[in-house]
């Protein structure tokens, strides 16, 4: 019996503006979470988790069923045997679960219920493009593999009719030059059902001069594009002749193109981010304008206001972090720079997104450089240069002025070697990729640099 008891885990839940933990027991008649204080006395009533399966799948799958705003719950597995103690101290640690010790303890213990049903998503539906009907070749002549795309998190939306999440390294080879440069990448239907490759470049600047198939661009467009991305109002192109066809309009943050959606396969939701919204917040949506909305949930389980608008590029709606209350006069400096969804083939969270608006100081891991290695750093943003510091410490934390922007110690060697095409005296003959970490030569590339100096000496 003791032995089932150590491989049997307890769930403890955490309500919002609630500082105690309890223990779940289940639901009751009407889908309800059932709690009971976390003693021992009541561990019979316990909801008991087999470490060797997985009951949680039933378990969320009904509680995201039953609760509209799942992120106001916290939950934490732990030990049946020690669930009395291990609650009295989690709930000591909640009281300040920002501290490093704290934090790395409620994160081994924390199940986040959104990131489980977001598993569960990804498992069972399928791609809608067929990876047999996609022309690979023409991705190995830009030098990009699938195992690169893949990697990277970059394949996944593709085969769903959707651009790179991030920037690609790519290289168009030429009898005479071989041109590198970064684009987000696509497959487009032809008119025999096969999958090519789209390749949209990064632009300096956005093309709003040049008539957008045949539509003017207004000033107040223009201004609408520069500062927010979204044009703010419905356009109507013509991609054939003679027939307009409304679409929303934006730019593509990464690569500063002009990205349209029709109006017609946007669809408004009721509710965004557990907050419902009425008729005339629907309308101004519809129309392309922007609305604020206060008091949405993130992820995380934390509150945040936000403007939200129409987004072609994302085909759906997009948040703007403003934060113009507290910034002031400084707002319209910060907003020439645009936070990105992603950087460097890594994704990043709505929090780390909200943070770079705020002009706080995130730490970014697995980014790659442009020999597909990853790397790790420091990230803010430089609003006199308009764009995105990477730094080797923290910025916020530097002792030393004028800190030259460099990715973290452990991958500067890696990034100046792979991205910049820099060498010092140990990598100047090294030909390869380095790896995350690495500073010096292996010893296979010291070996093939001696034979390299050999052959030249000869």
């Amino acid at each position: 019996m003791e032995q089932k008891n150590n491989d049997q885990e307890v769930l403890l839940v955490k309500e919002k503006n609630e500082a105690k933990l309890k223990a779940v027991s289940g639901f009751d008649a009407k889908g309800q979470l059932k709690t009971e204080a976390p003693k021992q006395v009541n561990a019979g009533g316990f909801l008991k988790i087999d470490r060797h399966s997985n009951p949680l799948e039933n378990f969320f799958t009904n509680f995201n069923r039953q609760y509209k705003n799942p992120t106001d719950f916290q939950f934490y597995k732990v030990p049946a045997n020690l669930v009395e103690k291990t609650a009295t101290v989690l709930e000591k640690m909640l009281k300040k679960p920002d501290t490093s010790s704290n934090k790395e303890m409620l994160e081994k213990h924390e199940v986040k219920p959104g990131d489980f049903s977001k598993e569960q998503t990804q498992e069972k539906r399928p791609n809608l493009i067929d990876e047999n009907k996609v022309d690979w070749s023409q991705l190995e002549m830009l030098g990009v593999s699938k195992d690169f795309l893949k990697n990277t998190k970059n394949l996944e939306p593709m085969l769903n009719y959707q651009k790179s999440p991030g920037l690609i390294p790519i290289t168009i080879k030429t009898d005479h030059l071989n041109i590198r440069t970064d684009a987000r990448l696509a497959f487009r239907q032809d008119e025999k059902g096969d999958f090519k490759l789209a390749v949209h470049a990064v632009r300096n600047n956005p093309e709003l001069d040049r008539p957008y198939f045949g539509v003017t661009l207004t000033d107040e467009d223009k201004q609408n594009l520069m500062k927010t991305g979204n044009a703010g109002r419905i356009l109507h192109p013509q991609y054939k002749e003679g027939e307009s066809t409304p679409v929303f309009l934006s730019i593509d943050k990464l690569t500063n193109e002009l990205v349209a959606a029709r109006a017609d396969k946007i669809k408004i939701p009721d509710e965004i981010k557990g907050v419902k919204l009425d008729e005339n917040q629907k309308k101004v949506l519809a129309e392309g304008r922007s609305i604020y909305v206060e008091g949405m949930t993130a992820r995380s389980g934390k509150e945040f206001n936000a403007h939200l608008q129409i987004d072609a590029d994302k085909r759906g709606i997009g948040f703007r972090f403003d934060n113009q209350q507290q910034q002031g006069q400084t707002q319209n400096e910060q907003k020439q720079v645009r936070i990105p969804n992603s950087l460097l083939g890594k994704e990043l969270t709505e929090d780390q997104q909200q943070k770079l608006e705020k002009r706080e100081t995130i730490y970014v891991a697995g980014m790659k450089d442009k020999k597909g290695e990853e790397f790790n750093a420091y990230i803010k943003v430089n609003d006199e240069k308009g764009k995105l510091d990477f730094y080797k410490w923290n910025p916020d934390k530097a002792q030393t002025k004028g800190a030259e922007v460099i990715p973290d110690n452990k991958s500067k060697t890696q990034v100046a070697v792979n991205s910049e095409g820099k060498t010092n005296e140990a990598t100047k003959d090294v030909k390869e990729p380095l790896k995350k970490d690495q500073v010096n030569p292996s010893e296979r590339q010291q070996t093939t640099k001696r034979n390299r100096a050999k052959s030249h000496s000869m």
